[in-house]
């Protein structure tokens, strides 16, 4: 399904685009296999997830490619349009479903368009705990942060999306991107499984845990008016496949990545 975002942001349609950091591709399928996340089995169009490569091998990157226009990419030569991209130079055409934006990021254009933007952080990239940390909130209108949304809470998500909901019933009057950046797929989610190591596995345990919050972050936003949803890993992680651990790399487990888009018209 092409979606023309084009006409989507030209209607003032909220858009919520939430990253489940670190979520590897393999370990998203198992989960929707095994009927671990029958929330996400429910929402995602055709009940499964996409295979794409992120244009990043850990969150900053990743995240600051996504807020340029360039989402997760098919593993394949030939690529839908895209949602949004940078306005181009004269010499390339655009499709006329992708929404191009006069403006250095996608936030900004999204600005000109009356969108208020809006961050729930996740990771510490978003917590502003250090200069770094300052980088990708500054990006918004607002963003906001608390220890319970890191990894190391074991209810992040829920905390997560109780935020998200509130600030979507406070702008619910206006054109809102509500970006939501889930941390418990994140290392350290050993805790789990009662575990001191992160593997697959727990990862796998994080998300069944993340799904049903997410199944009713997207039900409420979307009983009483359309969105846009967008749903992706920033990267992958590696657990000692062919010795590598961690992410920053260009292994298959750090590359390839779970997407969904879809609205809900």
């Amino acid at each position: 399904m092409h979606i023309n975002a084009a006409e989507i942001i030209g209607t003032g349609t909220p858009i919520l685009f939430a990253t489940l950091d670190s979520l590897r591709y393999d370990v998203a399928t198992t989960a929707l296999t095994q009927g671990q996340t029958p929330h996400l089995a429910r929402l995602l169009p055709n009940g499964t997830w996409e295979r794409r490569w992120t244009p990043g091998t850990f969150t900053l990157p990743a995240h600051i490619a996504f807020f340029s226009g360039f989402l997760p990419k098919l593993p394949s030569p030939q690529q839908p349009p895209r949602l949004w991209e940078c306005r181009p130079p004269a010499f390339k055409e655009v499709d006329k479903r992708t929404f191009a934006f006069d403006a250095p990021n996608l936030l900004c254009g999204l600005n000109t368009h009356g969108y208020r933007t809006v961050c729930v952080g996740g990771v510490t990239y978003f917590s502003r705990e250090t200069p770094l940390g300052n980088v990708l909130p500054d990006l918004f209108d607002e963003d906001h942060w608390r220890p319970e949304f890191g990894a190391p809470e074991p209810d992040s998500t829920r905390h997560q999306v109780d935020t998200a909901l509130h600030l979507a019933a406070q702008y619910a009057e206006r054109p809102l991107y509500l970006f939501v950046n889930i941390s418990a797929t994140h290392v350290p989610h050993g805790h789990y499984l009662d575990e001191h190591a992160d593997t697959a596995a727990s990862q796998q345990a994080a998300l069944a845990y993340a799904d049903a919050h997410l199944g009713r972050l997207i039900d409420r936003l979307t009983a009483t008016r359309p969105w846009l949803i967008i749903l992706c890993a920033d990267h992958g992680d590696a657990y000692g496949e062919d010795g590598f651990h961690g992410r920053g790399i260009a292994h298959p487990t750090v590359t390839t990545v779970p997407f969904a888009a879809w609205h809900t018209a």
